[in-house]
């Protein structure tokens, strides 16, 4: 079962994610096999962190929750919150196998809230742009609750565009880039 998990910064978190990244990553790296694509969101200037992005392969629900609450960060109260869903990953790969690679133009995280009946679950636009691309689930997988997208895109306008809003809650959209190790 895929799930999405993204853990929003705690304002003035900064320093206890400085001091707890070699213990972040040691933690993630017992989950690089599961992992579909990780890393953090950023604020407007581009530099302050404000989240962390996982996408990960796990057994049930329970094992999701375990990998979600039991991550360093988290323990140490940096987050303020976490959205943990079902996932679907429509492209079927990885971030490691996104052909535009690490570093290549602006990457974003857009997350569709959703409301109402599915939307969006078939790609319209180039997959090539796209890094995971997926619906946001209930825990038992049969209520559709929103969409959750990571992909490289000339602009944050741009990057919502590839959601429609008129189906949508609300659309957030946030700088991401590749995590882990360099």
């Amino acid at each position: 079962m895929e799930f999405f998990c993204y853990h929003r910064d705690r304002p003035g978190s900064l320093a206890i994610r400085e001091e707890l990244l070699e213990e972040h990553w040691a933690y993630m790296d017992r989950y690089a096999k599961e992992l579909i694509a990780r890393g953090p969101t950023f604020a407007d200037d581009g530099a302050t962190p404000t989240g962390s992005v996982h996408i990960v392969d796990l057994p049930d629900p329970a094992a999701a929750r375990a990998f979600a609450f039991d991550e360093p960060n988290y323990q140490a109260g940096a987050y303020r919150d976490v959205l943990l869903r079902r996932w679907r990953n429509v492209l079927g790969r990885t971030m490691w196998d996104f052909p535009g690679g690490r570093t290549d133009g602006n990457r974003y995280l857009v997350l569709g809230l959703g409301e109402g009946p599915a939307t969006d679950l078939a790609l319209s636009l180039d997959r090539d742009e796209l890094v995971a691309y997926g619906p946001l689930l209930s825990d038992d997988g049969d209520t559709w609750l929103g969409t959750a997208v990571l992909l490289r895109a000339p602009d944050p306008d741009t990057a919502r565009a590839v959601l429609n809003p008129d189906r949508y809650a609300d659309i957030e959209v946030h700088d991401w880039e590749f995590g882990g190790r360099r």
